[in-house]
């Protein structure tokens, strides 16, 4: 019997644990039957020395205690398993404990392991640490892992990991760390966890009850850990500083405020001059623990851009109708859009500036090949050519009207643009306003830099209404309405079918205009607009006007789940390019490439779905038990095939070059690891149609 088939419908799972380890466990498997004639699992107790039934639970404690003994070389005379807690008068069992040295009875190590969630399991785990003083706590599932060090009774501060038998806790907590050790260890990887996951946990347990705007907080020590994870990725010998060496709390403030300090002097106009992180002691040293240990920093800043994601989404984006654009669906216009190095860019709702910083990416990668340079796994931190640092702060533009999703948006495109950006903080529908906003001086200060920059860019000087821009991406707000007549009057989609100027108008219905108008004549879009612009016949004078400007290139329908939690709205992204004689010569008749998406992408809670093997299976397949013959090249039309051992391995997930999940869409191909999708081929009809941009 294998140990998958013992886990089979439990919450338990086995991707802590290696191959080895576990053929280990198997090896020392028993079988009995029972009185019903079912076949029952047994293996000998490392600790008890007698024979256990294997439960679920059983199996991954005779795994962990096989690691403890073998990778951490603490004796069987040092453990206990059910160890009796007493809370009164009530006794409670923890599953593993470490005694504090041989021949004693004080709880050095406790590992929980009956609650198969974190915040369950952590409850339990902090009751039984506290009730018996052990210091150090550990919770694991077999697919989750976490370290904790009990500071006092309601603190528990991560560790990123346990000390070996020869180790004390203080070498655990004094180890130096530079950036390739944060790779090696990085948290997010080795626990299977998500930074969003960190933080609703410090949520819970710090930031609640903290007296602070947790956003902000939380806001300036991302922004301070990118700071020191650049620095260090820029000269591989310095060790992080973000990190807590066995400071005192107060040592530990003064270090990470004066990190804070650099960054805001490297990275300006994000935080003023005098922020500080508020913070108590305290609490700021549970959060760094937390952490510290997380790598932020790989080739598309998807990591902190989850994280960016949901808090200003608590924050402040749903009320106001602007979702953030999942970053499958950015990745697919890009694509689809195909900018290149020497056209200009502008994101017009820009939130958290995905369209813009996943177009820098793109255009990167194409300077990366063109100079012959291999592309690393720590491709956002490390110096760039300066091809790439010019196109960012040349060609790239945003703009939104929510102050806190600028300082987002800024902060993910000063690290592209290694310290300058073009991100402003302006209302994209009411440009009649623009020069109240850019002759303050205190605006100046922050956004004087990317103004002049998109001056430039005007079609007429010192008129702000029209522009000549190749490439427009935008998501923009699709609920609530414009009922400013002052604005309203100055759009042509302000009118209704009669020509008279309405009461009320869309949000989005004005941005399809005043998208058009930052376009110069061949330029492209990609907009993200509700299902019913398409289909209602209210809104046909809205398509006669896209129809009479641009060439309409392509629709294609979104799952109704891709925005949720925030929408359910069923939504489209439509693709044009304005009239041009040269770049797109006006026809009346002209083929669209239509295309639905048929993966939800996310479940009815909006909880992202992750790809599995198993669907995939002309990728992955069980390996053979005769070995099959080498195909000829003329016979590899599919992908390369990747086997596995058994058919429970096709339930593991498929993970992108930097050890992550990937999210199950049928929009484009990860690299290989997926299939084709609808950005594929589209690029086939954007070639067969000769299309300037293909």
């Amino acid at each position: 019997m294998t140990l998958a088939e013992i886990l089979k419908d439990s919450n338990y799972k086995l991707t802590q644990f290696t191959l080895t380890e576990q053929q280990k466990l198997e090896q020392r498997i028993k079988e009995r039957t029972d009185s019903k004639g079912n076949s029952v699992p047994y293996a000998e107790c490392l600790v008890r020395k007698k024979e256990i039934k294997l439960t679920p639970e059983e199996v991954i404690r005779q795994l962990y205690l096989q690691v403890l003994m073998d990778d951490y070389g603490y004796p069987a005379t040092r453990m206990e398993v059910e160890y009796s807690v007493s809370f009164g008068r009530e006794k409670k069992r923890a599953d593993i404990v470490i005694f504090d040295r041989e021949k004693t009875l004080s709880p050095y190590i406790i590992v929980e392991l009956k609650k198969p969630k974190l915040k369950d399991g952590k409850e339990q785990l902090k009751s039984y640490c506290n009730g018996t003083g052990a210091p150090i706590g550990v919770w694991s599932n077999g697919d989750s892992i976490s370290y904790y060090h009990r500071k006092d009774p309601n603190y528990f501060e991560d560790l990123p990991g346990i000390p070996k038998v020869t180790e004390k806790l203080s070498d655990i907590l004094s180890e130096r760390w530079n950036i390739d050790d944060l790779i090696k260890k990085d948290k997010l990887v080795n626990e299977r966890k998500s930074l969003k996951d960190l933080i609703l946990e410090m949520e819970d347990e710090v930031l609640a009850g903290a007296g602070v705007d947790a956003f902000e907080e939380l806001f300036k020590l991302i922004f301070t850990k990118l700071f020191d994870e650049m620095e260090s990725g820029r000269d591989k010998k310095r060790y992080l500083e973000f990190r807590n060496y066995g400071d005192t709390e107060t040592e530990l403030k003064d270090k990470i405020q004066a990190i804070f300090n650099r960054a805001k002097v490297k990275w300006s106009g994000v935080f003023s001059e005098d922020a500080k992180i508020e913070l108590t002691a305290s609490h700021l040293s549970v959060c760094v623990s937390s952490l510290q240990d997380v790598k932020l920093f790989n080739s598309n800043l998807d990591v902190v851009d989850d994280a960016f994601e949901y808090l200003i989404g608590k924050s402040s984006k749903g009320e106001k109708g602007q979702y953030f654009t999942p970053r499958y669906v950015i990745d697919m216009c890009v694509k689809m859009l195909n900018p290149q190095e020497h056209e200009t860019m502008i994101d017009t709702a820009a939130g958290s500036c995905g369209f813009p910083v996943h177009t820098i990416f793109h255009v990167w990668k194409q300077i990366f090949t063109d100079l012959g340079l291999e592309q690393s796994h720590l491709f956002t931190l490390e110096q760039k050519p300066p091809r790439c640092t010019d196109y960012v702060n040349d060609k790239v533009f945003a703009i939104d009207f929510d102050e806190k999703t600028v300082r987002v948006a800024r902060t993910m495109n000063l690290i592209a643009g290694d310290g300058q950006t073009n991100v402003l903080h302006l209302n994209t529908l009411d440009w009649e306003r623009w020069d109240e906003k850019t002759t303050d001086g205190d605006w100046q200060d922050v956004y004087g830099r990317g103004w002049t920059n998109i001056k430039k860019l005007r079609t007429v000087k010192n008129n702000n209404r029209d522009f000549q821009f190749d490439i427009l991406m935008a998501n923009p707000p699709f609920a609530g309405d414009i009922k400013e007549s002052r604005i309203i009057s100055k759009y042509e989609l302000g009118k209704n079918s009669a020509g008279k100027y309405q009461t009320a108008v869309g949000r989005d219905i004005l941005f399809i205009e005043r998208n058009l108008d930052f376009l110069k004549p061949g330029g492209r879009m990609a907009i993200v607009l509700p299902q019913g612009r398409f289909n209602n016949s209210s809104d046909k004078q809205i398509r006669e006007f896209i129809a009479e400007r641009c060439r309409i290139l392509g629709v294609v329908g979104l799952h109704g789940n891709v925005f949720k939690p925030h929408t359910g709205t069923k939504t489209s992204v439509m693709l044009v390019q304005k009239w041009d004689d040269k770049l797109c010569p006006k026809v009346d008749d002209y083929p669209i490439f239509f295309a639905t998406m048929q993966e939800p992408t996310k479940d009815n809670s909006g909880e992202k779905i992750y790809i599995r093997k198993r669907d995939i299976p002309t990728i992955y397949k069980v390996k053979p038990e005769v070995p099959q013959p080498i195909q000829t090249e003329m016979e590899l039309k599919e992908p390369e095939v990747s086997y596995v051992n058994t058919v429970k391995d096709l339930d593991e997930y498929v993970l992108d070059t930097h050890d992550h999940l990937i999210v199950k869409h049928d929009l484009f191909n990860h690299d290989g690891q997926t299939h084709n999708g609808i950005a594929e081929a589209f690029a086939e009809f954007a070639k067969k149609e000769q299309l300037s941009f293909f």
